[in-house]
């Protein structure tokens, strides 16, 4: 399983620009999908975004589309999420994840609509707070 450390993160005020990363250092990170989960005070964990191994597909949850971007440097190791236009909605905490998926059968989008999202790999989690 991969090590996964996340960076970024923190108070933005509504409408504001963070960026999240996801970094690991295990050689094998470019044969990962990662995808971005988040979890409200109360809520289930839900899935934000997920890209796959080489960055040529990517799923986004309807209350982020538009919003935010994901992309990853697989020579840095990194994924990255772009959040634009932050919304008080959005506060949570983020979470990283890493997946093998399965050519043909496992997708970007089930593994972001995973209910309840169970993987091996995940980051520590960063606090987003969105002020109004």
């Amino acid at each position: 399983q991969l090590q996964l450390v996340q960076s970024g993160g923190g108070l933005v005020q509504s409408g504001g620009s963070l960026t999240l990363a996801c970094a690991a250092s295990d050689l094998t990170f470019d044969h990962h999908a990662i995808g971005w989960f988040r979890q409200a005070p109360g809520k289930g964990r839900e899935g934000v975004s997920c890209i796959s191994k080489n960055g040529d597909s990517s799923y986004f949850g309807d209350s982020v589309k538009g919003r935010f971007t994901i992309s990853r440097d697989n020579a840095k190791r990194t994924v990255y999420l772009r959040m634009n236009n932050l919304k008080p909605e959005d506060t949570a905490v983020y979470y990283c994840a890493a997946d093998l998926l399965i050519p043909g059968i496992t997708t970007v989008r089930a593994m972001c609509l995973m209910n309840p999202p169970v993987f091996n790999s995940w980051g520590q989690g960063t606090q987003v707070t969105v002020s109004s």
